[in-house]
């Protein structure tokens, strides 16, 4: 349109500058002509542009109400909706012929909005060109529209120390709130809760599933027992070592056999190496077991009311092992013995795995608390399995917090998907800001275009 115009204009000067005849006034009114179209054509592309603006604003703005329950209507309502939407934002009496259209991508999880209008022109008509078109567009992608985090959260008995642990329930709830409030629907949404010591506790209710493996627990829990029935701790005679009924274990299990430790492969009978090993976790002192077992895991699940009292549950206990926190966060997106709803082919599904720890890793199965190689053999392990969640294209986020002077750590500072995604912090209450900045990266609208 410009090109044409400025042709126009040329067409015209170079007339004028061959007329022959004519006297000075009407020479001047001539050259007026020329002028006055470059000038009124600045006039009429500014007023289009700022018509073009408002517009686009208006789009934009259209097209993110709209996303949220674009999956849910059909495309006659969403159209005839977006259209209401747009007309009480844009009211423009100079553009004429306004039209939207709104065209959903289930696949994508995304809602294309594309919009024209008519302006009429002021100067631009005298040259031919009595209105122009203005044509915007937006894409308005809803960044959650299926979307599965797994919670792999430190119970550890230093959480009791400088109000970690209630600042991290109030982020976890506060997060849990926004992922909520993220989902147009049912299913949107999924999260898994796994809190972590030393041992994660897959449930006591669970102590006759086939994926349990008994043999270190039976041979750490039982008595003494003779012919007469008689038992004790100590060995006399002929007694013989009598595990305990597997209904008396707490719920934890320890690391799998290397390398499932690193792994989410589904365990079977058939490979003993899968399954998980059974752990009474605790410690002993003067007689008397302390339960060290932490509150129980609990699969993917958008009860938010359910979630919410698992967080609310949460004490501090036990020594720090982020590797089997991570990987039973991966098992629980992923494999069984979770049960993992369907995944709809129609929709794209973003995988999540947020990481929080107040501490450096201290005890696992292999390499016990106090042991000088510990901390190393366990972040090897954990490495391993950070880079295996990474390849299988889930996204992790890893938060450390240190309020006693622990170094950063570059385990997880490396475990993350990226730098943006590792949060050092030296204060509690800076919980609650990290897990909402994580809450809103995962859960808000964004303009693709």
């Amino acid at each position: 349109m410009r090109t044409r115009l400025i042709e126009k204009l040329c067409e015209a000067s170079n007339r004028f500058r061959r007329a022959e005849r004519g006297n000075v006034i009407v020479t001047f009114a001539l050259a007026l002509v020329p002028l006055l179209g470059f000038v009124g054509a600045a006039i009429d592309y500014s007023h289009a542009n700022s018509l073009k603006a408002a517009m686009q604003a208006a789009l934009d703005a259209t097209a993110l109400a709209m996303s949220k329950t674009a999956g849910s209507m059909t495309s006659t309502d969403l159209q005839q909706k977006s259209v209401v939407y747009f007309n009480a934002l844009f009211n423009k009496p100079e553009a004429t012929n306004v039209q939207i259209t709104a065209t959903f991508n289930p696949s994508g999880g995304s809602l294309t909005m594309t919009g024209t209008a008519l302006m009429r022109t002021n100067f631009m008509a005298i040259m031919g060109f009595p209105q122009l078109t203005i044509t915007t567009d937006s894409t308005a992608a809803w960044g959650m529209t299926k979307l599965r985090v797994a919670l792999v959260l430190d119970n550890t008995g230093s959480m009791a120390q400088s109000g970690k642990m209630t600042a991290l329930k109030t982020a976890a709830k506060n997060l849990l709130t926004q992922l909520r409030n993220a989902a147009a629907q049912n299913g949107d949404v999924y999260v898994s809760i796994i809190p972590f010591a030393e041992d994660v506790n897959v449930d006591p209710v669970n102590y006759g599933q086939s994926w349990i493996r008994w043999d270190l627990w039976n041979a750490a829990n039982g008595q003494w027992c003779k012919n007469n029935g008689q038992c004790s701790s100590n060995q006399t005679g002929n007694a013989v070592w009598t595990p305990n009924n597997h209904n008396t274990w707490n719920g934890c299990v320890t690391d799998r056999d290397q390398n499932y430790d690193t792994t989410n492969t589904a365990p079977s009978t058939s490979q003993p190496a899968t399954l998980f090993p059974a752990e009474q976790y605790g410690l002993t002192f003067n007689g008397t077991f302390y339960d060290w077992c932490p509150v129980a895991l609990m699969g993917l699940s958008y009860d938010w009311t359910a979630l919410n009292n698992k967080i609310d549950a949460m004490e501090p206990n036990g020594f720090t092992n982020q590797a089997i926190g991570l990987q039973w966060g991966w098992q629980s997106l992923t494999s069984a013995p979770f049960t993992i709803p369907p995944m709809d082919s129609n929709y794209k599904y973003n995988q999540v795995v947020i990481l929080f720890t107040d501490g450096l890793n201290t005890s696992d199965r292999w390499y016990p608390y106090g042991n000088s190689t510990s901390e190393a053999s366990i972040d090897a392990r954990q490495a391993i399995t950070c880079a295996n969640i990474k390849a299988a294209g889930i996204t992790i986020y890893t938060v450390q917090i240190s309020t006693d002077g622990e170094p950063q750590s570059t385990l997880l500072r490396n475990c993350a998907s990226d730098s943006s995604k590792f949060f050092f912090l030296t204060a509690a209450n800076d919980l609650v800001t990290i897990f909402n900045q994580i809450g809103t990266n995962l859960s808000q609208l964004r303009i693709a275009k």
